[in-house]
């Protein structure tokens, strides 16, 4: 059953006071609204009232002791009861406990091969299609029942008959409905105080009142079919094939259902995560006894899931006790069922029907471009059946994925200094072959051609014919530059290795944008700026790019290098005018053909104002990018950067206004949350102070400015002489390089508004080392301790 129950359902004095406090009020809102949900669920799935509550007591007890979420209620869920319905008219009600009894065998059988996590692959827009699919049939079922009549087999059939129904008058059944559902709608609108009574049951509560009260002819539960009536579940007579599919349609649909709302109920509170394996397997243990026992197929239900975790739950205990309170109340007041009109029960099916529609879902899938698969799914579900809608929706969401990984972008676009540039992107498959060769055969003989390859994977077919145009358009006196942004496929092939993505460092989080973070083989990128010249000095065209000639692409002068239109009166051309930096420019034309592009939306949603959180004082060591080693992105940090990332302490010679101005500006103007004062190994600056600043003479600017370090040698040389460094192997200058970054932390205080902030807990001072050659960022205490790494 995955990990041991014991930890988790044995109680100590302070779990039991928990139980007392949380759980068990808890269990009492929960098993309030139970109650006349399994009921209603059992009228719908054409099961005597009594299998929903057997159904809601072994949920409870059994999957909720043995399960592998603590916070999960199981039980008779409406996303089943239309498959219920189709096997209790296909082979009888007891058969039908044999089936659920079955699947329970299958769930755990599944569970203990620890597959529960393969069920998360079943697409949302499949599952929610689905629900919403089984809402509208129960929904348009049970309206009929609301008017009076009877409810007929399909949806379709139920749709066509209603405007008879609605004709034919049925006063007191109408009456009675509307009143349930008006309590239902209503009650959520009146003061938090008045609705301690869940909804459903005051719904009920007032519509068997008033029904009684006014001696209204309504239909009421039949109890006939009690516990004292019960009888052994028997084998399904019929095909053998078909029997199967049902067991596996069960056990399939009540784990993923109980899976998912597992993973749901998980975002909902601060816990224990749920075991899948474990809770799958649970779920299988209590579908076998229900069906033993002639209750209703048992699953994960998020309503009442997402009740117990509003009551307060904290443990298993609240859902075990809400099963124990079900089963008392069958026993001692089951008699009560017998006073609720079946028309209010319709009701409130009805109301469950309609609410199974969830916009919300709609919305989020949306974004994924997904409500194809909800609406084809629910259109299914609701005109030819829930197995043939889930088919269904399984097939398009398979297509879709399908074209979604072969879909495959292509873009020739002639650059104003007669150049092409291609840009493909996607999964370059045989698929798109057509799509590609008739881009690339449009393109100019003799043109050259940037070819960029953004593509996350190539066939032999496609690379074949990319390959077999480049050589033929070659032959013809043309170019082709190829460029791949992702993973060299195109450059392994044509060296004749096997077709496998490089292995590279993960990416960043989501917010770093800079170049290397949009190709996996991004690191490689930087090897490319710093290999940019030829061994004779020639410099190369741009990163990853085949030279022509030894020299990078022309660009018109007084043009903008990679863009397309002129540039500011009086700037200067590119490589021609610049032969100290043709390095720069053409990574400044390799920004705006390839970054640029995407990173331009993030760009201009921040181009009016900035919003950094951090103001960040580093080294200007060459060596140290502060968005690279904190993993940050444009408009994250306020960054000043100057020689030994010194802060002059307020009111000290010589005067220094640059970094004061900062920090004024940081936390007066754009009001940031913490300072972090970053320092680095083999610090240049540090070693001049150790050297006793022989660099004064030569640099006298530099000199002045490293006074400002004076505090931090003094610091260093104290501790030196009273032996703080006995057990630390660390050179001088690496120590010295961390007090540093100690005593401008210090220095920040000496400015009035940090000291102010930080005192009233609205500034956060942090310290921060860069080893550079071990790549690791370490935290700093104060005093100066061996460091935590991050």
């Amino acid at each position: 059953m995955g990990t041991d129950t014991k930890s988790d359902t044995s109680l100590t004095k302070s779990g039991l006071t928990s139980v007392l406090r949380h759980d068990l009020p808890a269990s009492l809102v929960v098993f309030l609204v139970a109650v006349p949900l399994s009921l209603g669920i059992a009228v719908a799935s054409g099961a005597p009232p009594v299998a929903g509550l057997v159904a809601g007591v072994i949920g409870g007890v059994v999957a909720g002791f043995l399960g592998g979420s603590v916070v999960q209620v199981s039980g008779p869920a409406a996303g089943l009861s239309l498959v219920v319905a189709e096997l209790v008219g296909t082979y009888g009600w007891r058969a039908t406990c044999t089936i659920t009894l079955l699947a329970g065998a299958l769930q755990l059988l599944l569970g203990t091969c620890r597959v529960a996590r393969a069920a998360l692959a079943v697409s949302p827009a499949v599952v929610h299609g689905m629900l919403a699919g089984v809402g509208v049939v129960i929904a348009l079922a049970q309206l009929h029942v609301v008017l009076g009549g009877t409810p007929q087999r399909s949806a379709v059939e139920n749709l066509i008959e209603l405007p008879g129904q609605i004709a034919d008058n049925h006063s007191h059944a109408v009456f009675v409905g509307l009143l349930t559902i008006g309590v239902l709608i209503g009650w959520t609108r009146l003061p938090r105080r008045l609705r301690i009574v869940p909804a459903p049951l005051a719904a009920l509560l007032v519509a068997s009142v008033t029904a009684a009260a006014f001696g209204w002819n309504v239909t009421r539960i039949d109890l006939s079919a009690s516990l004292s009536d019960w009888a052994a579940p028997v084998w399904p007579k019929g095909d053998w094939h078909g029997i199967i599919a049902a067991v596996m349609l069960v056990a399939l649909l009540a784990g993923v259902e109980s899976l998912l709302c597992s993973v749901a109920t998980d975002k909902q509170h601060g816990g224990r995560r749920s075991d899948l394996d474990r809770e799958l397997s649970a779920q299988g243990v209590a579908n076998m006894v229900s069906g033993a026992l002639g209750g209703l197929p048992v699953a994960g239900v998020i309503v009442r899931s997402t009740t117990n975790i509003r009551a307060g739950a904290r443990s298993r205990w609240s859902t075990v006790l809400h099963g124990v309170w079900i089963l008392v109340f069958a026993v001692c007041l089951g008699w009560t069922i017998t006073l609720i009109p079946m028309e209010a029960l319709a009701a409130l099916l009805v109301f469950i029907g309609v609410q199974m529609v969830n916009m919300g879902h709609l919305r989020n899938l949306r974004g994924h471009r997904e409500i194809p698969i909800y609406c084809v799914t629910m259109a299914g579900v609701v005109l030819l059946g829930l197995a043939e809608g889930i088919l269904l929706g399984l097939g398009i969401a398979a297509l879709s994925a399908l074209r979604r990984l072969t879909r495959v972008t292509v873009r020739a676009t002639p650059e104003p200094d007669g150049r092409w540039h291609v840009l493909v992107g996607g999964s370059l498959t045989f698929l798109g072959v057509p799509r590609i060769t008739s881009e690339l055969r449009a393109i100019p003989r003799g043109a050259a051609v940037d070819l960029d390859l953004n593509i996350d994977f190539m066939d032999n077919a496609a690379f074949e014919a990319v390959h077999a145009w480049r050589q033929e358009h070659e032959r013809g006196g043309g170019t082709v530059d190829i460029d791949e942004i992702h993973d060299e496929w195109y450059a392994m092939a044509a060296s004749g290795a096997r077709l496998f993505p490089v292995k590279t460092p993960p990416r960043a989080p989501d917010r770093w944008w800079l170049p290397w973070a949009h190709r996996r083989r991004g690191w490689a990128a930087i090897a490319d700026l710093r290999d940019r010249h030829a061994p004779d000095g020639t410099a190369l065209a741009a990163p990853g790019r085949r030279t022509r000639s030894g020299q990078g692409p022309a660009v018109p002068a007084g043009q903008v290098p990679g863009g397309s239109g002129p540039s500011v009166p009086g700037q200067r051309a590119p490589e021609e005018d610049h032969p100290a930096a043709p390095d720069l420019i053409a990574g400044a034309r390799e920004f705006h053909r390839r970054t640029a592009p995407l990173v331009r939306p993030f760009l201009h949603a921040m181009a009016r104002k900035q919003e950094p959180s951090h103001l960040f004082i580093t080294c200007a060591d060459s060596r140290i990018v502060p968005n690279l080693i904190t993993a940050s992105g444009p408009g994250d940090l306020f960054t000043v950067r100057n020689i030994g990332n010194l802060v002059p302490r307020r009111g000290t010679a010589p005067p220094d206004d640059s970094v004061a101005a900062a920090i004024e500006y940081a936390t007066g103007a754009l009001t940031v949350k913490s300072i972090t004062v970053c320092g680095h190994s083999g610090c240049g600056a540090m070693a001049a102070l150790l050297g006793g600043g022989e660099q004064a003479t030569e640099l006298p600017s530099l000199g002045r400015w490293l006074r400002h370090g004076d505090h931090s040698l003094a610091r260093f040389t104290a501790l030196e002489s009273e032996g703080a460094d006995d057990a630390d192997d660390r050179g001088p200058l690496d120590r010295l390089c961390r007090i540093n970054v100690i005593q401008q932390l210090e220095n920040l205080r000496t400015h009035p508004r940090v000291d102010r902030l930080v005192r009233e807990g609205r500034l956060e001072l942090v310290g921060l080392y860069f080893d550079i050659a071990a790549a690791r960022v370490h935290i700093l205490d104060q005093p100066p301790v061996a460091p935590s790494p991050l």
